[in-house]
């Protein structure tokens, strides 16, 4: 153990929170958790302690430890998960498989929203939060605060009389009106994204306003969500965005060092495009805020012109997004990241300049993890000593630079997750697209059903599997008996 590790550790706080060990190097390596970090970190360092193989070879290649302290060891709990999903440190081998993350979903455009859970986000117009790694605390926190907002997990029929959720407080109160509902949903969503310090705020300028208006009933149920939410301090809670600041994280320093960005890239877009032979062509767009995904912010393109040229692809979807009304709505971003070389660097650096805004613009070649930029960008200026001092190197031609990082290094594990992300979203939109073709084309061969008759056959069993189980009765109903014959005959 060196001296400065050894220092380190005698600051250790007894509080709960997340630890980073870290290499010498600075890798982070290691990510875990504690209900007392003074404890459970200097477990590593007793020498009586008999630990695995795996264990033994961490501990040996510790250099250095952080850690962020956090309100409970709940909240510690989530944000491991957040940390190891960026960091993807080495050692974290049981937690690093992605088939293990889940979202919270929420369809606040029904009337009724419900709130579920998916390990598989679909672009159906809904609201994902996450992804967290650990399922069952997930669930476990998330019934503790329907105790405080409640909410469906099943739409409401109407008429329905109330059940036994709705008796014990879980679904909302049977008088409830939507809108009524909708915003207790928000404050829920408020407070998965770690805003539980302003709901408390909120909820107790509510209370106080009620009393005042000498609304007893209405101010004693406020005083209630305000003594349950306390409670979760010694049950469970958890921030999905309280995470560290961005003057700490790794990845953004690093970016912005070896970029001399003049802030910290808070605000990343990423982009991509799919297609099969140019048809169906689709864009994406995602957003990573301080390094985390936020699937809220999420948006895709149709290419106005569908051709299998991915250079005026990506132009067309940059010049797009550049508008001056999607810069007014979406705002800027710190940083653009290309799913590309320099083709379609190129493409979108041009797209930028046409529209007459500035903003750092760098790809990321597949093939070596390269990161590519036109040297006369902008607002980027390498900063080579930095480069070196991550061990990468750079090559610069007369038009580009590559840059080449170590694939360990927290730049090229922040930047894969953003290209591997807007590659997943632009795949699934492209999907949707191209099974939504097969189905109206299957249904345009029938002879007798048109454009109308489709529309309404898909609205009413969604999908053309739902056409095919339906029988010719339900079928009948919707486009009459004689078409209904020829469609059951020909599928």
């Amino acid at each position: 153990m060196n001296s400065k590790l050894k220092e380190k550790l005698s600051t250790l706080p007894n509080s709960p929170g997340v630890y980073m060990h870290l290499s010498k190097s600075g890798e982070v390596i290691y990510v875990g958790k504690a209900a007392v970090l003074k404890n459970r970190v200097r477990q590593y360092f007793q020498n009586s302690r008999g630990f695995d193989v795996k264990t033994e070879a961490l501990v040996k290649d510790i250099s250095m430890i952080n850690w962020i302290e956090t309100d409970s060891e709940i909240d510690a709990l989530f944000l491991e998960s957040e940390l190891i999903k960026r960091y993807k440190p080495k050692y974290n081998v049981l937690l690093r498989d992605d088939k293990s993350q889940i979202y919270v979903r929420i369809d606040m455009k029904n009337e009724w929203p419900t709130v579920s859970f998916t390990r598989n986000p679909a672009d159906d117009g809904a609201e994902y939060y996450g992804p967290y790694f650990n399922g069952y605390a997930l669930k476990k926190a998330l019934r503790y605060l329907r105790r405080i907002f409640p909410y469906y997990m099943k739409s409401p029929k109407t008429g329905a009389r109330a059940d036994l959720d709705t008796h014990i407080g879980l679904n909302p109160s049977l008088n409830i009106s939507s809108k009524d509902y909708k915003l207790s949903l928000k404050k829920l969503i408020k407070y998965i994204q770690g805003g539980r310090k302003d709901i408390v705020i909120d909820i107790t300028k509510e209370m106080q306003k009620a009393a005042k208006n000498h609304e007893f009933e209405e101010a004693t149920k406020l005083r209630n969500q305000l003594y349950n939410l306390r409670q979760l301090q010694q049950k469970i809670m958890y921030g999905d965005k309280e995470m560290l600041s961005v003057s700490s994280d790794y990845a953004l320093t690093d970016l912005m060092k070896i970029l001399n960005l003049k802030k910290y890239p808070v605000h990343i877009e990423g982009f991509d495009i799919s297609h099969m032979g140019g048809t169906n062509v689709v864009a994406s767009m995602v957003v990573f805020k301080n390094g985390v995904s936020d699937r809220a912010s999420y948006r895709k393109f149709k290419t106005r012109l569908e051709q299998n040229n991915d250079f005026y692809n990506m132009n067309e979807t940059i010049f797009r997004r550049f508008s001056e009304k999607n810069i007014k709505d979406w705002g800027m971003p710190d940083l653009v990241l290309i799913d590309g070389g320099k083709g379609q660097l190129d493409s979108a650096i041009n797209a930028i300049n046409e529209r007459g805004v500035t903003v750092p613009v760098i790809g990321l070649a597949k093939k070596n993890e390269e990161i590519i930029i036109q040297n006369e960008l902008l607002g980027v200026d390498l900063d080579k000593n930095y480069i070196k001092k991550l061990g990468g190197e750079h090559i610069r031609t007369d038009k580009y630079t590559s840059i080449k990082i170590p694939h360990s290094s927290h730049i090229v594990k922040l930047l894969q997750r953003v290209r591997d992300e807007s590659h997943r979203f632009a795949v699934s939109y492209h999907t949707v697209l191209k099974r939504s073709k097969q189905t109206s084309s299957a249904l345009s061969e029938i002879d007798g059903v048109g454009e109308i008759s489709k529309r309404k056959l898909l609205k009413a069993f969604g999908s053309l599997h739902g056409v095919k189980s339906a029988s010719q009765v339900e079928i009948a109903r919707i486009v009459g008996e004689s078409r209904a014959k020829k469609i059951k005959k020909y599928l």
